[in-house]
């Protein structure tokens, strides 16, 4: 370690952290601030309290806490120790604690002085973690309020130094040196119709060949992976091959970073889980494919999008360093330096494409409500943030304030994700209801706990969560110890003792909407098998051969949007409506509907039973009376469209007109005219006009005008043509209509003898519009275009005089057109 690069600067970092509360090191890869850095603090004693590591991944955090408790010659939970996601080795003697995830914000929440921790290290920060970004902002609160000692260093490779600049301008800024050893690079883009997984083929069995030392590879997600690796079958037997990647076990993924057995070399796939922190032994060799998949949220349907892109620079140096940090090194680019030149410089912060849930859940219990208010590197969109907290109104742990609920604060405190969390805690309440049949209830409890640790950890296996319980009971899934851990601690909290043995499997799917109540899912009537009509509107899909395709319900706990139109599911479990809706009446909604039946020609009534936009059950009404009439044609127009009512010109231009004035004159108390919320405020502008309308056919006599008028009411339709009027005044006495269309400028068209005399362009809209003027010919030709007349008549007039004149000599040109009188007359008229 003494060879590390980072070590000619550490002087100078020892004295910034004495002197300064931040700090920020850009340290490149295999410089050893991830390892050195904190040892050399450790060793050195100059820090008196605890220090907090933060790192990104799950597996970066215990190797290092592994290698830097082996160059101390200690066992983890020493000296040093971890904590990630339910599983933690620290003890009363950790002087380093290395955490990952939500565990630093959860800490700062716990204890806002953080108490006993004198240093944080935020670690490969370039990487813009959700967490990271979180803790970072709560730091700088307890900071400036509460903790004037506690010192915070920023490290990456790769930093947004304007962003950091923002939120830590008086930091101090030291740079380590670069690589220890240099890189080649060779670009080699895939040839025409070439596939990415052929070209990683083809480029591993070619550096096999050539080249010494293992090799790492870069690829987009589990399934090239998965595929290359059935490509290099027919490597030698001196060639090992190891997957890399979030979901593979812990010892799967030790096998990958360890060295290859003796007499051997080592071929890694990985996903970008191996850019940053980990060393892999052996490796010299690096090929990019220059891609990755990334999650991005859709707040508009509650689902996460996954889309293959390309990485950006910084991540491509990142990938490229592997290759440069135990000796001289290769780094074959399956693009061209010029598409590398054309991606961003920075990877887009999960801030900006994550569900923001969890984050809505943090600034609550913070007890912040405005997040603007806070110090951001990059502040949460709104419409993300909106989403997030509208999901945790639903789930009943915030409320309208943007308060945490009751049962809100204890969800948090079982630390897992917030809609399990949510969900424990509604079956855990059904205790009062079940008290007589004390063994169901223990079983639906027990079957709670166990649908929130399979969906908890179990991203691979089979679709169906019932398969998985299966596995688990049998004590054939991979990670049963894993899991049984985790139940036994929420169990605990919930002082529930877990029983693996009494869970009931029918009711697996039921408590699990409780969490997922947004993504019940319904069979789709006349599809084919597996397509399902999830209960937020957005349609979802399996394929045909699963066994869950034929089900009528099921409750989807994973589904991924990989292009346009439905989503595909992931994890799913059989969903009985029957036992849901009298378990928990409180998630069924109920009304009366009235709607008009274009096959049938005729009203419909019903009282409709639903859950979200899934309509469960119906029974006809009695003959609906004239109010339930009209409700039925406002459920046709909503339906239908605006398009089925009676739009003559003059309703159009009107509506035109407003939509104008509510874009121009926005200080006026405007109501939103546009279709959207026409269409949802139906009932309120609509409604009257109904009364003697008996069919569809009678919405042609509704008058329309009438209506929209009534929804701006009388003072703003009378300022309406007053500040934009249909008509402008001519000098000669006449009037021209003038053109309004939203998005556009007000259109004046007209002769250009009749605006002679006009010394300036006339102006609408309280004189914040200026009328296009659209000037014809005597033969009604347009000959210009201004917004600017005076300069029209001073400039350009001169030449189109000359040619008018010539072509209509019967008609007025005058040399001075700004004071000669209008006219609609020829020469020939005026002179009799």
């Amino acid at each position: 370690m003494s060879q590390l690069p980072v070590e000619a600067v550490i002087d100078e970092l020892l004295s910034a952290i004495q002197t300064s509360p931040q700090v920020v090191l850009k340290a490149a890869t295999g410089a050893g601030k991830s390892t050195f850095f904190p040892l050399f603090l450790l060793k050195s004693g100059v820090i008196s309290g605890k220090i907090v590591l933060l790192e990104p991944r799950r597996l970066a955090a215990k190797n290092i806490a592994q290698y830097i408790a082996s160059q101390l010659g200690e066992p983890v939970g020493k000296s040093v120790g971890y904590r990630i996601r339910g599983e933690s080795k620290v003890s009363s003697q950790t002087q380093l604690e290395i955490v990952t995830e939500g565990v630093l914000t959860r800490m700062i929440q716990r204890d806002p002085e953080l108490s006993g921790v004198s240093l944080i290290i935020f670690d490969e920060f370039h990487e813009r973690n959700l967490h990271a970004d979180v803790a970072l902002t709560l730091c700088l609160e307890v900071q400036d309020a509460l903790r004037e000692d506690l010192t915070l260093v920023v490290m990456s490779a790769t930093l947004d130094s304007e962003a950091l600049q923002h939120v830590l301008p008086e930091a101090l800024f030291i740079e380590s040196a670069g690589r220890t050893f240099p890189v080649e690079y060779r670009y080699d883009p895939l040839r025409q119709n070439e596939l990415v997984t052929s070209a990683v083929t083809r480029q591993i069995q070619s550096v096999i060949q050539r080249e010494q030392g293992s090799v790492l590879v870069f690829l987009p997600g589990v399934r090239m992976i998965t595929q290359v690796m059935q490509q290099l079958e027919t490597l030698p037997d001196s060639v090992e091959v190891c997957p890399l990647y979030g979901q593979l076990d812990f010892k799967q993924q030790q096998k990958a970073i360890q060295p290859a057995s003796e007499g051997k070399r080592k071929v890694v796939l990985a996903t970008n889980i191996a850019e940053t922190s980990l060393t892999i032994e052996g490796i010299r060799i690096v090929i990019d494919t220059g891609l990755e998949r990334i999650a991005r949220f859709d707040p508009v349907i509650g689902i996460t999008r996954l889309e293959q892109t390309r990485i950006s620079q910084s991540s491509a140096v990142q990938r490229a360093g592997r290759a440069g940090r135990l000796c001289e090194g290769v780094c074959v680019r399956l693009y061209s330096e010029s598409q590398l030149q054309q991606q961003p410089q920075l990877t887009t912060p999960e801030i900006m494409r994550t569900d923001l849930s969890a984050l809505a859940m943090d600034m609550a219990l913070w007890g912040v409500k405005d997040t603007q208010v806070l110090r951001w590197m990059t502040p949460p969109p709104q419409p993300m943030l909106a989403q997030g907290r509208a999901l945790l109104q639903q789930l009943g742990v915030m409320d309208e304030a943007f308060t945490l609920t009751k049962m809100g604060q204890e969800a948090w405190q079982l630390g897992i994700d917030i809609r399990l969390a949510a969900m424990l805690l509604k079956v855990q309440r059904l205790k009062t209801e079940l008290l007589n049949e004390k063994y169901k209830y223990d079983a639906y409890v027990n079957t709670a706990i166990a649908g929130a640790v399979l969906v908890e950890e179990s991203a691979s296996g089979p679709i169906s969560l019932e398969d998985l319980l299966y596995q688990w009971q049998t004590g054939k899934h991979p990670a049963k110890t894993r899991l049984n851990q985790m139940a036994q601690r929420l169990g605990s909290i919930l002082g529930h003792p877990f029983s693996l043995s009494d869970i009931t499997e029918t009711v697996l799917g039921v408590v699990l909407g409780l969490a997922f109540p947004d993504r019940i899912a319904q069979q789709r009537h006349g599809n084919q098998a597996g397509h399902f009509l999830l209960s937020n509107g957005h349609g979802a899909f399996l394929p045909e051969a699963e066994s869950l395709a034929d089900e009528a319900y099921l409750v989807l706990t994973d589904l991924m949007k990989y292009a346009a139109g439905s989503s595909q599911v992931r994890k799913a479990a059989r969903f009985d409506m029957t036992l849901f809706s009298t378990l928990f009446p409180e998630m069924i909604g109920q009304e009366d509907y009235v709607d008009w039946d274009d096959s049938k020609g005729k009203l419909i009534a019903q009282s409709r039973w639903s859950v979200g936009k899934l309509i469960i059950r119906t029974e006809a009404l009695p003959e609906p009376d004239a109010r339930e009439m009209t409700q039925a044609l406002l459920n046709y127009v909503r339906r239908k469209g605006l398009q089925v009512l009676e739009w003559n010109n003059e309703a159009m231009a009107w509506l035109s007109r407003a939509r104008c004035a509510i874009s121009w004159l926005p200080e006026e108390a405007w109501p939103d005219m546009s279709d959207e919320c026409l269409l949802s405020e139906i009932q309120d502008w609509l409604l009257p006009y109904l009364g003697e309308v008996s069919s569809v056919k009678g919405l042609k006599n509704v008058p329309v005008l009438e209506a929209l008028k009534s929804r701006i009411g009388w003072e703003l339709v009378q300022s309406l043509d007053m500040w934009l009027p249909v008509y402008h005044p001519l000098p000669t006495g006449q009037r021209k209509k003038i053109r309004y269309q939203p998005g556009q400028e007000p259109v004046l068209s007209v002769r250009i003898q009749e605006v002679y005399g006009e010394k300036e362009t006339p102006v609408i809209a309280k004189g914040k519009k200026r009328l296009v003027l659209e000037l014809l010919s005597p033969a009604q030709r347009p000959i210009q275009i201004t917004q600017d007349l005076a300069a029209f008549w001073n400039g350009s007039y001169a030449e189109v005089r000359k040619e008018m004149k010539g072509r209509y000599p019967k008609h007025i040109w005058p040399e001075d057109p700004a004071s000669h009188i209008a006219t609609t007359k020829t020469k020939r008229q005026l002179n009799q």
